[in-house]
């Protein structure tokens, strides 16, 4: 194609170029095509346009050439331009897809983007782009566990209903032990949080003993009634449940929901209850502990409290725990519970028939 030295600009043109050189919002790229042509319209060569404009001869042909062709318009957007890369074809991408979901790497237990990337002869960011646009994710993997107690279905809406429709004159506590908590001490002082660094500790520790923490979570108001205790016998239960007859109301039923333990079965604790009429106790179903609104709290003191705190002693950590509680109990916030029984047992249901439907 030859040189177009001179190009014509319409006054209506020349207007709308010059208004969107002087507008601040053009953007530069679309200020400095403007300009070219204008230039190129007071009849300066390509060169001299590139000087004036801070661009190369080449690109002042290459616009010029873009406004004969399709006018003003033309300057304010790019060229389509064709892929550096032909794209990936749907039988490759569903054989990355279904590599994923069905095959298994030499020496692993999962694949990795580079694994699969050898093995397909893609490049590492395309199997992440498949990836990520199917929603897989093989290096990650989700414990569960379904429960086998016979009585599931029952215990499920019986724990489920106290949280939903709590009983009249009564409160329901969320109740147990988090046990052999333990009181670490790091090896070697670790450096603080600052800009640009995160703050460190030691991946090592010394042990200085364990600690039990009984817990009642009362689900209406957010409160905790907790000890710390040495042991999680059916002696330190029995200690826990005269703690809680004493710090409520004594015109309240008792709703205690806890879990399978053998302590709360015991005989001791059962002829305990069978003299205090107003504790009733209500059992999770077995290797459902989620079902226990208490463990949410014990997920948070861990969480906040415990997994990066520095104890040198047994005491130290009590004291910590039982601060932990007093700052938590001034301001309580209860967890509230959404699910109903029927959606809980629907999904079980789903769970059951997927495990058979793959053994």
């Amino acid at each position: 194609m030859g040189k177009i030295e001179r190009i014509e600009v319409p006054a209506a043109d020349r207007d709308r170029l010059e208004t969107l050189v002087r507008d601040r919002n053009t953007p530069q790229k679309v200020v400095w095509r403007a300009r070219i042509v204008l230039l190129t319209d007071e009849g300066l060569r390509a060169t001299e346009v590139a000087t004036r404009v801070g661009t190369s001869t080449l690109t002042v042909r290459r616009w010029r050439r873009r406004y004969a062709q399709a006018g003003v318009d033309g300057l304010l957007k790019d060229a389509t331009r064709p892929p550096g890369r032909k794209p990936l074809t749907a039988a490759v991408i569903q054989r990355v897809v279904d590599m994923t979901l069905h095959e298994k790497p030499p020496r692993a237990t999962q694949w990795s983007v580079r694994s699969m990337a050898a093995v397909t002869g893609l490049s590492h960011t395309s199997v992440q782009r498949i990836w990520h646009a199917h929603g897989l994710k093989p290096h990650l993997v989700k414990t569960f566990k379904l429960s086998t107690d016979k009585p599931f279905v029952e215990k499920v809406q019986d724990v489920v209903g106290l949280y939903l429709d709590p009983p009249d004159k009564a409160l329901v506590l969320a109740v147990d032990e988090k046990s052999q908590i333990q009181a670490l001490d790091r090896t070697q002082p670790g450096l603080p949080l600052k800009k640009g660094r995160a703050g460190t500790m030691t991946h090592d520790y010394k042990r200085h003993g364990t600690t039990t923490l009984f817990a009642a979570l009362d689900v209406a108001t957010g409160t905790v009634l907790g000890t710390c205790m040495k042991r999680h016998r059916h002696q330190e239960f029995l200690r826990f449940l005269r703690e809680i007859n004493r710090a409520t109301p004594r015109h309240l039923d008792l709703h205690l929901i806890v879990d399978n333990y053998a302590t709360h079965k015991h005989p001791k604790v059962k002829a305990w209850l069978a003299k205090h009429p107003r504790f009733h106790l209500h059992f999770t179903p077995a290797s459902a502990s989620w079902l226990n609104l208490v463990e949410r709290f014990f997920a948070l003191i861990t969480q906040e409290r415990i997994r990066r705190g520095a104890f040198t002693s047994v005491p130290d950590l009590e004291s910590a725990i039982i601060d932990y509680l007093e700052h938590h109990n001034a301001d309580p916030r209860p967890f509230v519970w959404t699910a109903s029984a029927s959606a809980i047992l629907e999904k079980v249901a789903r769970a059951k028939q997927a495990l058979e439907s793959q053994h």
